[in-house]
């Protein structure tokens, strides 16, 4: 069978898959090596092209996210590796950054944490960004820390982010870090255990569940990580949280208990309260 532009976008199309037409611009950019922007529907594939094309395609037929069949993705401003061992990179926490952005200063050297790295996509924007910061990636997998050390050094940042193998559920975990820090970001997993078999396929088969799972409740890592937050900030320092749908005001009251101060809370494009931005504050 001839493939082009059209019969790609026809089989996206049968298989349901949103944004049909974006997603052929995307696949065929990768196998021609160019711009999605200059990819049109009179593109023309040699045969060899043509059989890459139906390689990817079968893939994406079975729910196979594109970005882990790409092995990359676009995360606000930057490109960033993906595999299977990591989270795929999503527009909703592009609003963590954003957030993030307002507080870290442009000329001040500051140190930031990034809770659970997985690519590195936050933190490594944020040092992208701010080039007198630098950062810490903390991650439990080794897999993940692998693809964030390949995105640190794409980007030239091996003088400025250090990768760290920890888990914040370890009793040790505070020593296990350069504590501390003036600002902390986090978009940890939130899903309640049992909703995960409800997920979509692309989330529940091709994410990592260490990256889903937020145990019983969906509150599990945000308990343990407000434990942690006033040990390891600054004082007068920022932590950045990412929530899941309806856990915003949880969220605020889970870090309240354990002492710090609610700033602000951003929604993201859809009206859904996205990111809590809470700060350590000590009484004069």
């Amino acid at each position: 069978m001839s493939v082009d532009f059209s019969t790609v976008m026809q089989a996206l199309i049968d298989a349901g898959i949103a944004s049909p037409r974006l997603e052929t611009r995307l696949l065929l950019a990768e196998i021609l090596q160019q711009k999605p922007s200059e990819i049109n529907e009179n593109i023309v594939l040699d045969g060899n092209q043509q059989a890459e094309v139906q390689k990817l395609l079968r893939r994406r037929l079975q729910h196979e996210p594109l970005d882990k069949i790409l092995e990359h993705k676009e995360f606000y401003k930057y490109d960033f590796r993906v595999s299977k061992d990591v989270l795929s990179p999503r527009p909703d926490t592009e609003i963590l950054v954003e957030s993030a952005l307002e507080y870290i200063p442009q000329e001040k050297k500051v140190k930031i944490l990034d809770l659970g790295t997985g690519s590195g996509c936050i933190i490594i924007s944020l040092l992208l960004e701010r080039l007198n910061a630098t950062g810490d990636g903390v991650d439990a997998s080794a897999a993940a820390l692998a693809v964030a050390r390949d995105n640190m050094r794409q980007y030239g940042l091996e003088n400025r982010l250090e990768l760290i193998k920890a888990d914040w559920f370890d009793d040790d975990f505070e020593y296990k870090i350069k504590t501390p820090y003036d600002f902390i970001v986090t978009n940890p997993p939130y899903i309640k255990t049992a909703e995960i078999a409800n997920l979509e396929i692309e989330v529940r088969k091709y994410d990592p569940l260490t990256a889903l799972d937020g145990g019983k409740n969906g509150y599990e890592s945000y308990c343990r990580i407000a434990e942690l937050a006033p040990k390891i900030l600054k004082n007068n320092g920022y932590i950045f949280i990412e929530a899941g749908c309806g856990q915003a005001e949880n969220i605020v009251e889970i870090f309240s208990r354990n002492g710090l101060i609610w700033v602000k809370t951003v929604s993201d494009l859809s009206g859904i309260a996205r990111c809590i931005i809470m700060q350590k504050t000590v009484a004069d």
